[in-house]
């Protein structure tokens, strides 16, 4: 951004720059540039420590990372009192696991996707132990599935 006044004559008529005066009028960006740095040195110091949270006891858990996805799910339903369905069919949890292996073999081998819906009043340490023993059976396909508000 650079501008000239024009027509107007200054002192240095005659020198190096042709008999005009031509001011430069562009914008100093750098003091702008110095707060943005140190607004991101800021930024990047604080953020780490605003995820902190709140410290809690978490439920242990066996699982590993989940990485794949299918599109063929089966549904565990636990209810209030922690019983567990498969589908409409109740199942004891030690059951449970032997019963999605059978999936796999009738498959072919291939892992089926696991959908796992809870009741909101149970106890978060329920759901975690039964997303625990899937993961620890192989099954790492579970999603937790909610009501949409």
């Amino acid at each position: 951004m650079g501008g000239s006044t024009g027509g107007f004559r200054s002192r240095a008529s005659g020198r190096k720059t042709g008999g005009r005066f031509r001011p430069m009028a562009e914008m100093n960006v750098i003091p702008m540039n110095d707060v943005m740095l140190v607004l991101l040195v800021v930024f990047m110091v604080s953020a780490p420590l605003m995820t902190a949270g709140v410290p809690i006891d978490l439920p242990d858990s066996r699982a590993k990372s989940i990485t794949t996805e299918d599109n063929k799910p089966v549904e565990l339903t636990m209810d209030k009192d922690g019983n567990v369905y498969l589908s409409e069919t109740q199942v004891k949890r030690g059951a449970l696991v032997t019963i999605l292996k059978a999936t796999i073999e009738s498959n072919a081998g291939e892992q089926p996707r696991i959908y796992v819906r809870a009741d909101q009043a149970l106890d978060y340490g329920k759901v975690m132990g039964l997303l625990g023993e899937l993961n620890a059976a192989g099954f790492n396909k579970v999603a937790l599935i909610t009501k949409q508000k």
